[in-house]
This record gives structure tokens, sequence and C-alpha cells, in this order.
């Protein structure tokens, strides 16, 4: 399910069979609005939703003249909705080769962060998981992404590549949703974003993968060539490079571009 944020607010959108983002409050995402005023959308991957909530606030203060709304969902979702005409502005997905299929519709990118995988295992870690090698333990229940979800992908990349059997209870839209399933007791692990487990913290345990069993994350954002206010989401996906966006980023533990 994709989630919207505009400033401080939060709004849970559902995108209609015509791909309609609706924007709660506040019209049209590509709407004009207020004479001289911005208002962007901005499709970006679930894994962003919390440290995005920040950065938009951040930027609407820094910006006054634009208003930036985010719609949420696995990066596949956002490619679907980007090539069905979806009003957008920019895009920023969980990996290079989602923005790369969307090279006719898309700006130049820039990869913005990275991110690595970490297990999520229930509160406290009653299963006493310590590796990768854990999660092929047929009594437990894992839950992993699906594979036409990055997060998935990589979920895949990392076991097959350590010899790892994984027979998950259930494939999920998008890495929050892998997170919830732990969260809620419903799984006893799964593989997520260090940014998603470290945002849950009280709620999961993370259990690190050493870095030569693990897999980056890259996140590229572009302006969409649809866009009604180009020079405004031009400007919106330059400053996710800048200083004042990265911290923000690493704050929220994701890795330099």
């Amino acid at each position: 399910m994709p989630y919207a944020f505009h400033g401080r607010r939060t709004a849970v959108a559902t995108l209609s069979a015509a791909l309609t983002v609706a924007l709660a409050g506040c019209g049209s995402g590509t709407g004009s609005g207020e004479a001289g005023r911005a208002e962007l959308t901005v499709l970006a991957a679930s894994s962003l939703t919390d440290v995005f909530g920040t950065a938009g606030a951040a930027y609407e203060k820094s910006h006054p003249g634009t208003d930036v709304t985010f719609s949420f969902a696995g990066s596949q979702e956002l490619a679907a909705q980007v090539r069905q005409g979806a009003p957008a502005d920019a895009l920023v997905t969980a990996d290079t080769k989602t923005m790369a299929g969307l090279k006719s519709d898309t700006g130049t990118p820039t990869v913005i962060a990275k991110n690595r995988l970490v297990i999520a295992a229930e509160r406290g870690n009653p299963e006493k998981i310590a590796s990768l090698g854990h999660l092929a333990d047929s009594r437990l229940k894992v839950v992993l992404a699906a594979p036409e979800v990055p997060v998935g992908r990589y979920s895949r990349q990392i076991l097959d590549a350590q010899g790892v059997e994984v027979k998950p209870v259930s494939q999920e839209p998008n890495v929050r949703a892998v997170l919830s399933k732990v969260e809620l007791g419903e799984a006893d692990a799964g593989l997520v974003y260090a940014t998603d487990a470290a945002g849950a913290a009280g709620k999961v345990d993370a259990v690190a993968i050493p870095d030569d069993q693990n897999a980056v994350a890259s996140y590229p954002a572009a302006t969409l060539k649809t866009s009604r206010h180009a020079d405004a989401a031009a400007a919106f996906v330059k400053w996710l490079s800048t200083p004042e966006a990265q911290k923000i980023l690493r704050d929220a533990g994701f890795q330099q571009p």
C-alpha cells in the first residue's frame, strides 16, 4: 500500500485504477495551487517513508514557494504508476535497475543514498537468530519481499550466494510490509533494510549481516518528464544531494551515495 506525506502531516493514499494520486486536504499534486507556488508530487520507495517525512518538512521550510507531497510504495509499483501516466514530478527508487527501466520517462538520475540489509527478528529474538544460515530452519516463519521488489531481489541474491534455502511463509509487496509481519509477531524473521529496522527499534531486533555476505541498495532520484513543475522538481532532486539533505539521510541510517 502506498503512503502519502505532506509536510509534517501524514495520510494514507489510495491510488485508483486510473492511477490518480489522491492528496488529502491539498488537492492534486500537480495542481497550480496559489499563484507562484509549486505543488510537487514525489513517488518514493517505501523504505524512504520515515526519512522523507523529515526531509520534506525541511525542504518546505527552506523553499517556502514549494509544497512537497510524497506517495510511497514498492519501487516496482512506482514504476507501473509512471508507465501508466500517474501525475507526479519526481521519482526515487530503491534500486538502479528499476530507474534504468524508466529512462524514457525520467531525467538523468542521481544516486542520493545507499542502504544494506539486516535480519529483522521478533522483539527479543526468542529464536536466537544470529545469521543468514539460521533462516533455513524449517521451524521458523520467515517472510520476504516478493522477487520483483528491490529488497526481495537483494534478499534472494544474498541467500543464494550463501547457499541458504528459505521457504517464506509470505512474499510481501514492499519492505514495510515485511517489517510489519515481524513487528506483529506473524513471522519470526524477515530481511529488511537496516534503516527500516532502526526505525522499528524496540519493536524488532536487528541482526547484522556481514558486509561480505550483504548487498548494497542504491537509491537514484530523477525528475519525471511529465512534470508540470519541471524547474521545481529539478531543484528538489538537486537538493537531495546537498549537505542539508544528506545529513537527514545519514541521521536516519542511510549510507553515503
